[in-house]
């Protein structure tokens, strides 16, 4: 069974349908790649699934469990994190409470301790600067902060919206670098990625959306070496 699924999914802003009847799936441990340009519909779909905006028409399955009209904030609680596009980090906050707010739906503290501890691992920086403003964080520090906050709620999934934007190239490899860390300690990841290339060569499978209709989907090695995605977004 899938952990999520998404159904006949449909999204309307007033008389624009954003969205326009996606189903896809996401399986266990797996890193799936949602690709396509501009205003194809990929953050609205994210969005959609963490409770943020509300379908017009479809399901949302996670864990075998509809969650479609479910509120955000319990969403994390059954364990769903989502990285925004931008980061979206409490600026004023330092980076060790950033990372403190990222664990607000759990209660034990020896838990918390322990992911925290985890978080410093695979991100040796943010302990450095634990109690640093984060507005004062670089660009990919900040990327690095917004994954460790979402990690912080234990998830089993967690989507993530453009982390490479605005990152030179060294910064994006170490961010990818990091993404398949985390999908090897088991966490499972819906990818966002203007950056196709990197996020196919990464990505177990792969759906390609085009104005809010997925025309493509299959296996990533297949699609980074189909001629239509590659003329289309890996610039060949």
């Amino acid at each position: 069974m899938a952990l999520l699924e998404v159904k006949d999914l449909e999204v309307h802003y007033g008389v624009i349908k954003a969205i326009k009847g996606i189903s896809f799936e996401v399986n266990q441990g797996e890193v799936i790649a949602l690709i396509g340009a501009n205003g194809a519909g990929k953050t609205t779909t994210l969005h959609t699934v963490t409770g943020l905006i509300q379908p017009s028409h479809g399901q949302i399955i996670f864990d075998g469990k509809d969650i479609t009209k479910i509120p955000a904030h319990k969403i994390v609680g059954m364990g769903m994190a989502h990285v925004p596009e931008g980061r979206r980090i409490f600026q004023q906050l330092t980076v060790l409470e950033n990372l403190k707010l990222g664990a607000y739906t759990r209660k034990d503290k020896n838990l918390i301790s322990a992911t925290l501890k985890m978080v410093y691992e695979r991100f040796p920086r943010l302990e450095e600067r634990k109690n640093q403003v984060a507005g004062t964080l670089s660009g990919g520090e900040q990327q690095m902060l917004a994954m460790g906050r979402a990690l912080m709620s234990n998830p089993r999934i967690i989507l993530m919206d453009e982390p490479s934007m605005g990152l030179s190239p060294l910064l994006v490899s170490e961010i990818f670098d990091i993404i398949k860390v985390i999908s090897e300690g088991g966490t499972t990841v819906l990818l966002v990625e203007q950056n196709a290339q990197k996020a196919l060569s990464i990505a177990d499978r792969a759906y390609v959306l085009e104005t809010g209709n997925i025309s493509l989907s299959g296996k990533a090695s297949d699609l980074i070496n189909d001629e239509s995605v590659r003329k289309a977004y890996l610039g060949a």
